[in-house]
């Protein structure tokens, strides 16, 4: 019965646009064409734009979201914060004066928010609580490291200012405790080792032992929460013991590039671990799961198109680092999947977004076009084009 109210609300109150989203997810993907790693990519960097334009505080960050149902929101400081690394790269890629632009109205704007201490708040600028945050502050360091390696002294100052929060705030075994976000469930997150990137990144800018200790304890905190079988536990913002895809994708770039920085073989058989447990959950098609139990079997019958770009991105580092095939095959695989919800023409609002969930239904960002899914689709098929 609830199904069937759901439908004919859907039906008698949804607006066009979230009708012909409906219709479109209602055909398997495997059907659809794939546009292509160039396509992808150019539509994917002119919604970054439109994002940044269209955000509903109009303030140089980037609209959390595009809803089929209510429009554009507000800027998002986490999620501008890890998009700057990926605007400028593309800058870069591409020689485009335009993208750099916008990459320093990101940080500029990042910089004006930042909190007495170094911290930065959760959720949308608009959010309240309006509190410090770990998990978000390390996510924008990410951002103020890439423009103090691109664009000189200017952001060094509040990049050291977060580095040296993060630091001092991590407890003795490595768990960061004390600024948890209020906008998930309480509790350890072993998804952190993203904060620990966001480490990493400053320490590429600039030595300092107090991060470089912080980055090694969470790391090795981290490790224990991952099982035999590489399944992780408290890797949720919601559901510890069905995590998402988003969150294991979280855990294994953290993984990842901790063994890039440190050369540490025990954090390299950890990435593998867990991206080779996630291999068990791929269907042939590139349908990741978005959810998935202990067993790696699925606990939900949507996709979280964010999930499949950043497991697909680490699948592709690994088959960069050990040359096994089976990497390189999922990677395309999953990159595959998303590229082909991806839009190439129609309106701004939809050309290069990536939805939340496949079909757009789905619990995660439901209804929603979603700024870091974006920006983590961009990441891994332009990685994908390096591979070849």
């Amino acid at each position: 019965m609830s199904k069937l109210i759901e439908s004919l609300k859907q039906q008698l109150f949804f607006p066009t646009e979230a009708k012909r989203a409906i219709r479109r997810d209602r055909d398997p993907v495997a059907a659809r064409p794939d546009p292509g790693i160039d396509a992808a990519v150019a539509a994917g960097i002119a919604w970054i734009g439109v994002a940044q334009d269209r955000s509903a505080s109009r303030d140089g960050g980037v609209a959390r979201h595009y809803s089929v149902l209510k429009g554009w929101g507000d800027s998002y400081p986490e999620t501008t914060g890890y998009i700057v690394p990926t605007v400028i790269h593309l800058a870069r890629e591409f020689g485009r004066e335009d993208l750099h632009a916008r990459a320093r109205r990101m940080l500029d704007w990042l910089v004006s928010i930042q909190m007495p201490g170094g911290g930065f708040q959760g959720g949308m600028v608009n959010a309240t609580p309006k509190v410090p945050v770990t998990f978000n502050t390390g996510q924008i360091l990410m951002g103020l490291a890439a423009g103090a390696s691109n664009y000189g002294e200017r952001y060094a100052p509040a990049m050291r200012q977060s580095a040296d929060w993060l630091a001092a705030t991590i407890d003795p075994d490595g768990c960061w405790r004390r600024h948890a976000t209020p906008f998930a469930q309480p509790g350890e997150k072993a998804y952190e080792t993203h904060v620990t990137w966001g480490l990493l990144e400053a320490l590429r800018v600039e030595r300092n032992p107090g991060w470089d200790r912080a980055a090694r304890m969470n790391i090795d905190w981290a490790l224990g929460k991952q099982q035999a079988n590489g399944w992780v536990a408290d890797c949720c913002l919601s559901s510890p013991t069905m995590p998402l895809t988003h969150t294991l994708g979280y855990y294994l770039r953290g993984l990842l590039e901790a063994f890039e920085y440190f050369q540490d073989e025990r954090y390299l058989e950890a990435t593998r671990r867990t991206a080779d447990g996630l291999l068990q959950a791929l269907r042939p098609d590139g349908w990741l799961p978005g959810r998935l139990r202990s067993d790696w079997s699925a606990a939900v019958a949507s996709v979280c198109l964010t999930g499949s770009v950043q497991i697909a991105h680490t699948w592709l580092r690994l088959y960069q680092l050990t040359g096994e095939e089976r990497y390189l095959r999922a990677g395309r695989l999953a990159n595959g999947f998303v590229r082909r919800t991806v839009l190439v023409e129609g309106p701004e609002q939809g050309v290069g977004g990536v939805q939340g969930s496949y079909p757009i239904s789905g619990a995660y960002g439901r209804w929603e076009y979603l700024n870091w899914a974006c920006k983590f689709m961009l990441d891994s098929v332009w990685l994908e084009k390096q591979v070849g």
